[in-house]
C-alpha cells in the first residue's frame, strides 16, 4: 500500500505549513512560484478499505470495558439502595463479623480493610480509564472534524470540541472532571469497620457504607452514559490509539494534506520558515515540542510542592496546641496510641494526637502510635456526608487531575517511540493493540499502576474515621496522619522525577521527532504500508530526499540536505 508523493493543500491543517511560509529566503528559479508547484502535484489517496487500521479490536475492547464498567456501577447502585433501605442512610452493610480476642486479629481485619480499598481504587482505576479510552477517541474525532486536531494525543479532560452541549464539549468535559474525582473520592470512603456488641452475635467486621457506594455507582454510571453519548455524536474514522492510523485516517479522507519540502523537519520546526534542511543529530524533547506537556509537569511539581506545605501545615498545627489539651483519648473516637479500636465520638472539634512525628511513630501503613490532627463532622446525616464528600474532592482533586494529565506525557512519548521503530530492524508497524500498549511500554505502565496506587497513598493521609457500633455510623471524622502524608509526597516527588525526566529528555539520531503531531507525521510519511522503515530514498542535486518504504532503506546522509521529491532545482539553504 503506497501514496504517490504528497503536496500541501490551499487550507492545510496546521498554519505553518502553507506552502508561503517553507521557503522565507529561497527563490525558485525561473520564476516559478509555489502554486505552480502545488498545482503539478495533484494529491491522489487509495481507495482501498485496508489503507489504514479502522481499530476495531480497540474499539471491541473498550466497550467491553465500558460495558464491564456498566455493570459494575448498576452492582453499586443496587447494593446501595438494598443497604440504605435497610439501614438508612447512617446504616452499614456487614456480611461476616469475627470475634477479634488479641491485638494481632484487630490489625489483621485493619489490613483486610485497606487491602479491599486498594481492591476498589483498581477496579475504579480499570473502569475510568475504560471509559476514557471512549472518551478520548471521540474528542480526537471531534477535533478532527472542527480541523482543530494537531497531535494524536490531547488532555481528554481539558480539551473540548466546539459548541456548549456537544457530549465531547466543554460543559460534559466539566461534569466528566468532577464525576472522575468523584469515583476516587467515593472509593476511599465505602470501606468501614463495624462493632457488634449488642447482637446475639458480638463480633467486628468490615462493613460497607451504603450512601458512598450509591454515589461511587452514579458517578460511573453517568461516565459511561457521556462516553457513549460522545463516541455517538462524533465521526470516528478509526479507534485506534495508533498516531499513524489517525493520520493515515485524516489523509485518507482529505482532511489532512501533506505538505512538501518538509521531509527532514521536525515538530518543533513548524514556527521556523521551514524548507530543505540538513540531518540534526539530536531531537527536540517532548518539553520543547508540546506546549501542553510544560503545563502538566509544572502541575506535578505544584502538586509536589502543595502536599509538603500540607504536610508542614500539619506538624505546625500539632505543635502549636498539643499544648492546649486537645489530645486524644480512648473516647476520642479515632485509633488510639496503642491501637485500642474505634469507639465513641470526639468531644472537641479538632483532637491532636499525642505522639510526636519520630521514627517510631513513622511507618507507611498506619499502625499506632502515630502524629494527627483530627476534626468531625456535625452529626451523622445526609449533610455531614454532602460535607464530607466536599472535604474529600477539594483535597483529593488535584492529585486526581495530576494523573489524568500525566496521561498526555505518556501517550505522546509512546507515539515517538512508536515513530522511531521506524529505523530499526523490525521496523515501524502502524496498527497498535491498546491492551498490549499498556503493558509494553513501560511509562504507561508506571502510571497504570501509580494511578490506584497513589489515590490509595492519599487515603492513608486523609483518612477518614467511621466509627459504627451495631450496625449504624456514629462518627464521621477526617483524620490527616504526617508520616503518610510525607510518604505521598515522596512518591509524588519520585513520580514527578520520572516524567520530567522523560520529557526533558532528548531522543538522538537524524530521524525527525513527531510525538505524535499529525501534520509532521503527514509530512515525513510518503508511502504508507502496515510496516514501514524510514531513512534515506533518493539522491539529487541540490537535495536528496528521505522518507519511508515497506522494506528497510538505508540511513540518511548526515552532510546532504533534504528538501523531499517535490523539490526542484531550489537553491541551496546556507
Amino acid at each position: 500500500m503506497s501514496l504517490p508523493p504528497m503536496t500541501a493543500s490551499s487550507n492545510p491543517t496546521d498554519e505553518s505549513s502553507h506552502p508561503s511560509g517553507l521557503l522565507a529566503h529561497d527563490a525558485l528559479p525561473n520564476h516559478q512560484d509555489f502554486d505552480s508547484m502545488i498545482s503539478d502535484a495533484n494529491f491522489t489517496a487509495d481507495t482501498r478499505t485496508d489503507f489504514y487500521d479502522r481499530g476495531l479490536t480497540g474499539r471491541n475492547c473498550a466497550l467491553v470495558g465500558v460495558a464491564c464498567s456498566g455493570i459494575f456501577s448498576c452492582s453499586c447502585i443496587v447494593a446501595s439502595i438494598v443497604t440504605l433501605v435497610n439501614h438508612g442512610v447512617d446504616g452499614v452493610a456487614v456480611p461476616n463479623l469475627i470475634n477479634l480476642e488479641t491485638e494481632s486479629q484487630l490489625s489483621q481485619l485493619s489490613l483486610q480493610g485497606k487491602i479491599l480499598i486498594l481492591a476498589l481504587n483498581i477496579i475504579v482505576t480499570l473502569c475510568t480509564e475504560s471509559i476514557g479510552f471512549v472518551l478520548s477517541i471521540s474528542l480526537r474525532s471531534a477535533l478532527a472534524s472542527e480541523s482543530r486536531l494537531r497531535f494524536n494525543t490531547n488532555l481528554r479532560l481539558l480539551t473540548a470540541a466546539r459548541g456548549w452541549y456537544n457530549p465531547n464539549g466543554a460543559l460534559l468535559n466539566g461534569i466528566s472532571t468532577v464525576l472522575l474525582i468523584i469515583s476516587y473520592s467515593s472509593a476511599s470512603l465505602v470501606i468501614c469497620y463495624d462493632i457488634q456488641a449488642m447482637s446475639s452475635t458480638p463480633g467486628q467486621g468490615i462493613a460497607f457504607a451504603g450512601l458512598p457506594l450509591l454515589i461511587l455507582g452514579v458517578a460511573l454510571l453517568f461516565q459511561v452514559m457521556i462516553a457513549l453519548s460522545g463516541a455517538r455524536a462524533a465521526k470516528i474514522l478509526t479507534w485506534s490509539s495508533s498516531p499513524f492510523d489517525m493520520t493515515a485516517a485524516l489523509v485518507h479522507h482529505t482532511q489532512l494534506t501533506p505538505a512538501t519540502l518538509r521531509c527532514m523537519r521536525r515538530v518543533s520546526d513548524l514556527d521556523t520558515g521551514g524548507g530543505p534542511a540538513k540531518p540534526p543529530e539530536i531531537q527536540p524533547s517532548a518539553w520543547q515540542a508540546h506546549h501542553s506537556i510544560r503545563k502538566v509537569i509544572i502541575s506535578l511539581w505544584v502538586i509536589v510542592v502543595a502536599c509538603a506545605g500540607w504536610a508542614a501545615l500539619v506538624m505546625y498545627i500539632w505543635g502549636k496546641y498539643i499544648d492546649k489539651g486537645l489530645i486524644s483519648s480512648p473516647g476520642s473516637g479515632i485509633i488510639s496510641s496503642s491501637g485500642n479500636g474505634i469507639i465513641s465520638s470526639p468531644g472537641s472539634d479538632i483532637i491532636l494526637s499525642p505522639d510526636a512525628l519520630t521514627i517510631q511513630t513513622w511507618s507507611f501503613v498506619p499502625s499506632g502510635p502515630y502524629n494527627y490532627i483530627q476534626y468531625g463532622m456535625p452529626g451523622v446525616n445526609l449533610q455531614a456526608w454532602i460535607l464530607l464528600f466536599v472535604n474529600m474532592a477539594a483535597v483529593q482533586g488535584p492529585l486526581t487531575l495530576g494523573l489524568h494529565c500525566s496521561e498526555l506525557i505518556a501517550n505522546v512519548i509512546r507515539d515517538e517511540r512508536q515513530w522511531r521503530c521506524a529505523t530499526g530492524r523490525k521496523g515501524l508497524k502502524t496498527a497498535t493493540n491498546p491492551l498490549k500498549t499498556i503493558f509494553t511500554h513501560p511509562i504507561c505502565l508506571v502510571l497504570f499502576v501509580a494511578k490506584p496506587f497513589l489515590h490509595w497513598m492519599f487515603g492513608f493521609s486523609f483518612s477518614i474515621s467511621t466509627s459504627v457500633f451495631n450496625g449504624q455510623l456514629t462518627l464521621l471524622s477526617v483524620v490527616m496522619l504526617t508520616a503518610q502524608i510525607w510518604n505521598l509526597c515522596i512518591a509524588l516527588f519520585i513520580f514527578a522525577c520520572f516524567f520530567t525526566f522523560v520529557a526533558l529528555r532528548r531522543p538522538r539520531g537524524p530521524q525527525p521527532a513527531a510525538y505524535g503531531h499529525v501534520q509532521t507525521l503527514a509530512n515525513l510519511v510518503d508511502e504508507w504500508s502496515p510496516v514501514m522503515w524510514w531513512g534515506h530514498k533518493e539522491d539529487g542535486i541540490p537535495y536528496c530526499h528521505a522518507g519511508t518504504s515497506d522494506h528497510p532503506l538505508p540511513d540518511v546522509k548526515m552532510d546532504c540536505v533534504y528538501a523531499g521529491s517535490d523539490a526542484e532545482s531550489l537553491v541551496p539553504v546556507s
